[in-house]
């Protein structure tokens, strides 16, 4: 049995219990709100042998209150942005010097040519559209915006 893994894991350092988080308001800007609690976002499926994992505080509450909805992409559209995100972020991964390494601290295994299906790519691409907005990052040359 071949086993495959998606790994995504951020790991934002929370200081104290009640530490300010940023989120996306509707004109793409990061607005300071209270957060206590991690947000993981978890997905797995064993016929198709992969997982993501993605913590990030604030993450799933944006996604579920600010993201455009499950639906509102076409896959394909999702897989061509995230192979270039992808490719982005794993050459500032192996790049340290030149990029934060607390910002990139381990590469996608993403492949274009295995189908992870709309819920991975969906989140996925989110995920990279939280990230460069919270951390005023670009990694392409579209604008990341909701």
């Amino acid at each position: 049995m071949r086993s495959f893994f998606l790994f995504l894991i951020i790991v934002v350092c929370i200081v104290g219990c009640n530490a300010n988080k940023p989120t996306v308001a509707q004109n793409n800007t990061i607005q300071e709100t209270t957060t206590t609690e991690n947000d993981t976002v978890r997905i797995e499926n064993d016929s198709l042998e992969y997982q993501i994992i993605i913590i990030e505080p604030g993450f799933n509450t944006w996604l579920v209150s600010t993201a455009r909805p499950e639906g509102y992409y076409e896959q394909q559209y999702l897989e061509s942005r995230n192979i270039i995100m992808v490719n982005e972020w794993n050459n500032r991964v192996i790049t340290p010097t030149r990029f934060d390494p607390n910002l990139y601290e381990i590469q996608i295994d993403y492949r274009p040519n295995i189908d992870y299906g709309y819920e991975v790519n969906y989140k996925l691409y989110n995920y990279f559209i939280y990230f460069q907005l919270k951390y005023n990052q670009r990694l392409s040359s579209f604008v990341p915006r909701i």
